[in-house]
Parts: C-alpha cells; sequence; structure tokens
C-alpha cells in the first residue's frame, strides 16, 4: 500500500514556525513527508532534518524529500531530537514541529493492526518493534489492562472491558481487531454503545499508546524541548486528544510562568525568568473547510511557543 499522508493545518504549521530561507529546521513526526516537503521548499542554505520511526514512513518521505538536497531523512524517535542533531554537528534548531496524529497509512493499512474498522492481526507498532497490541491484551493483568484503558483512552467502562477481555483469553489468545473490537461492543451496555462513536475507538487508542509509549516519548521530549532550540527557535506541536494536549500546554504554561515567588514578596528574589513567549494563546483548529476535506483533522490543536 502506498503511504498516504495528508498534511494537517500545512499552512497554519508553516506559518507558525516561521521559516527563515537560511534556518535549521526539524520535523520530528515526517510521515509522508507533506510537513517536512513545505518547509524544504522555503529553504536555500538552511537544513531539514525530517524523523520518523515507523520505517514505512522513512521510505515514503525520503522519496517526497529526494528533491531537496537541504533535507535528510532519519529513522528515530522525536525525544531523541538533541542527540540526532548532536550527529549532523547541529548545535540548535530554529522550529522543531511535531505532529502527533496517528498517519492516514498506519489507519488505512489493515495490516498494521491499528483499525477497529478492518480485520487484521493485533499489532498497533509504529516502529513494527517491541511489544504488540497482541501481548498487551494476552498478557496484562486485569488491573493493568483496566489502567490503559482509563488512563489513556478515558473509558468509562474500563473494568467491564479488561474483564471481559480475561475471560475471552482464558478460552483462547485474541488474535484480530475484529475480534477485540467486538468483545470491547459487548462489554459496553447497550444504551452507551449508542452514544455516537464506534465503541472500541477510546480502547483502542488506549492500547496503541501503552503500545508505542506514545505519552512517555512526548513527555521526555518535552522536558528536552527547550535545549534543541535557538533563542527565537519555535516548537509547534499538533495533538489530537486531549492527554497529549494537557502534556503540551502544561509544559508551556511551565516556561511561560518564570517567577514564582509567593505572591506577598514585594520583589522577585528567586531570579527565575520566562523561557518561552506563547506564540498561540489558544490553539489552533483546523478550518471547517479542511475538515470537510480531511476528516481525521477535526480533533487536531496546534500549539506555538517561542524560545526567549
Amino acid at each position: 500500500m502506498g503511504y498516504n499522508h495528508t498534511p494537517i493545518l500545512l499552512r497554519e504549521c508553516i506559518d507558525a514556525l516561521a521559516v527563515r530561507p537560511d534556518g535549521i529546521y526539524v520535523d520530528g513526526t515526517a510521515g509522508g513527508g507533506g510537513h517536512s516537503a513545505e518547509i524544504a521548499r522555503l529553504l536555500t542554505t538552511g537544513r531539514l532534518i525530517a524523523i520518523d520511526k515507523d520505517p514505512s514512513a522513512v521510505e515514503a518521505a525520503g522519496k517526497r524529500l529526494a528533491p531537496f538536497p537541504c533535507a535528510a531523512v532519519v529513522r528515530g524517535d522525536f525525544r531523541d531530537i538533541p542527540e540526532i542533531l548532536d550527529s549532523f554537528k547541529i548545535p540548535f534548531a530554529d522550529g522543531v514541529l511535531l505532529d502527533l496524529g496517528v498517519s492516514s497509512h498506519q489507519l488505512d493499512d489493515a495490516a498494521r493492526g491499528f483499525s477497529y474498522h478492518q480485520d487484521a492481526p493485533l499489532d498497533m507498532r509504529m516502529g513494527g518493534e517491541g511489544i504488540s497490541a497482541r501481548d498487551v491484551v494476552n498478557t496484562y493483568s486485569a488491573q493493568d489492562l483496566a489502567r490503559i484503558l482509563r488512563n489513556y483512552g478515558e473509558e468509562r467502562f474500563a473494568k467491564r472491558i479488561a474483564n471481559a477481555v480475561i475471560r475471552e483469553r482464558e478460552k483462547s489468545p485474541i488474535e484480530t481487531t475484529a475480534q477485540l473490537a467486538e468483545l470491547i461492543k459487548s462489554a459496553i451496555p447497550a444504551a452507551a454503545r449508542r452514544e455516537g462513536g464506534h465503541p472500541a475507538k477510546r480502547s483502542f487508542q488506549a492500547i496503541r499508546i501503552e503500545v508505542n509509549g506514545e505519552l512517555d516519548s512526548l513527555s521526555g521530549f518535552m522536558d528536552t524541548a527547550l535545549a534543541a532550540l535557538s533563542p527565537k527557535g519555535r516548537l509547534a506541536v499538533i495533538t489530537f486528544h486531549s492527554l497529549e494536549d494537557r502534556i503540551v500546554s502544561r509544559h508551556f504554561a511551565q516556561w511561560r510562568k518564570g517567577c514564582d515567588c509567593p505572591p506577598h514578596f514585594p520583589v522577585c528574589v528567586c531570579g527565575k525568568q520566562p523561557k518561552v513567549k506563547i506564540i498561540s494563546r489558544k490553539p489552533v483548529t483546523p478550518s471547517q473547510q479542511e475538515i470537510e476535506q480531511n476528516n481525521r483533522s477535526r480533533s487536531a490543536k496546534l500549539r506555538v511557543a517561542e524560545k526567549i
């Protein structure tokens, strides 16, 4: 299957990064290279480093960026951006972009096991390595399954679903996406199933996050993000659910705060200064036209900060 990739909030991202022809930019989640190609088109003496941990994405981005000598494609995790920059002998970047959505290619390729709409072996590994969704579903305890579904999927019937999984796998292993989706559906009360959306959506999201360590990667990156940016360098992050958005907005708020002296102190004695200027006071969201053209963009939120 070809790598189908529609870049979300493309123009908004390019504007947010304030791309300079001689700047250094990192696309930490290259996907099919849509955002990367637009950045590369604007560079003359600058550099673009495009990163993805999915081998098929690296291949697709490599082909798309082949006409741009300024671009390099690397297989890796965006949490390792400082080390990747160092491998190119680049001290800082002028802009870093993260698009945290699952690509259309990963969702539409049934063999990857991401989708509850198509039957396939349970997998969900973006990089093809490590534990799979099958491992999580068939080996985690009921308590751990419930915790994952509750914390990562905000699933209110997490305990019921976890217990249903345990009962089913005692008969035989749960092997496919269709089998798991039907099991989740049967564990949720009928009234709740009619509330809208596929009943397995939250659980599949939670298992995917666990398999790929998505929130750990994001938290790890945010803890070191400023070290990768030059002064006035910009960080632009597109999130797709509240868990990701909370991590990004919490770090932005901490970086922006500066002084944390008690309010009754007449002058600052801590000496802490704000580390960033928030460019997007409110998250940037897709236009109605973009949502109509690409329904998967509907939950996207773009937040942008500039290093002081």
